[in-house]
């Protein structure tokens, strides 16, 4: 009995002091507006998760067809959606044996009488990968991964600097 009294007494005096310390888990931000018209090619990849994020949020609707971008509050512009792959380092025979992957998101949130919420700013992930000619199959699976990885980054860090805006 005193055995697990003393077991439990340190988790017991933990969780009193994060709940009162007011630790919270991260919940979905309040945004300032609640309609949103995305601009961004129907092909990427990263602006279509970024939209599904923006629905899912429960708060916002969003809206992709141009022909209705007069209900829209705000208006987010994709101005650039690129990866990029660098070689990172060479063997003394000059082949790959590193790569660095990148993921370069540049945007911009202006209401529809031209004001700006956030200029032109730009997100840039980036990641180191090794490479062999014997693994290309597998390094080339890893680097999808990468690639998402990075794109799923890019994505919450919109999100937030979309939630840190105040007032329209």
């Amino acid at each position: 009995m005193r055995r697990r009294l003393l077991l439990t007494l340190p988790v017991a005096i933990s969780a009193l002091g994060l709940a009162g310390c007011g630790f919270q888990l991260r919940q979905a931000p309040n945004y300032a507006f609640t309609t949103i018209f995305v601009r961004v090619a129907e092909a990427s990849s990263l602006g279509n998760e970024l939209k599904r994020n923006i629905k899912s949020s429960g708060k916002v609707e969003v809206i992709t067809d141009p022909a209705k971008l007069a209900t829209a509050q705000v208006v987010l512009e994709v101005l650039q959606d690129q990866r990029e792959k660098t070689a990172a380092s060479l063997t003394s025979s000059g082949q790959v044996r590193e790569f660095q992957l990148r993921v370069r998101m540049k945007f911009r949130l202006r209401t529809l009488d031209g004001k700006e919420l956030i200029p032109d700013a730009e997100i840039v992930q980036q990641r180191d990968i090794s490479y062999s000619e014997s693994t290309a199959l597998s390094k080339e699976a890893e680097e999808q991964l990468l690639y998402r990885s990075m794109q799923t980054d890019v994505v919450q860090q919109v999100m937030r600097r979309l939630g840190s805006v105040k007032e329209l």
